[in-house]
């Protein structure tokens, strides 16, 4: 059986990319709109400074193995749970909250814009996105 990624000629190469260069656009969109609240809540710069790279922390679940690093990775970089947490500390009037939650999301994005995407449960560099 033939896939879809076998049938790319020279002449189609472009099409082949077009749904990773749209997601990779979206979540450029996302990042800056997530640092404009930020800035518009009149956050902290040592805070955003300070957690930006917090989720990251994630990562450490890899020195376990591949499978549970890949399902903390996830968990922390799934956008469900900063969105939850925004709309949560929304309702509560909870301005530092909505504040993390924004640079939690933004962490996401700038990780989606440079092509870092959700991990497979084989290895690190196996992404949602592409092979890193």
């Amino acid at each position: 059986m033939t896939t879809f990624a076998q049938t790319v000629t020279p002449t189609n190469d472009a099409l082949m990319f077009m749904p990773r260069r749209l997601l990779n656009g979206e979540a450029a969109v996302f990042f800056f709109s997530a640092i404009a609240l930020y800035v518009h809540q009149g956050g902290s710069l040592l805070l955003f400074v300070l957690l930006i790279f917090a989720p990251d922390l994630g990562m450490l679940g890899y020195l376990a193995n591949p499978r549970l690093g890949s399902v903390i990775y996830n968990t922390i970089h799934f956008y469900l749970l900063p969105v939850a947490l925004l709309v949560v500390c929304v309702a509560a009037e909870s301005s530092i909250g909505v504040q993390i939650a924004l640079i939690w999301f933004t962490h996401i994005s700038m990780d989606r814009v440079v092509g870092y995407g959700l991990k497979y449960p084989t290895m690190f560099k196996d992404t949602h996105l592409q092979h890193v």
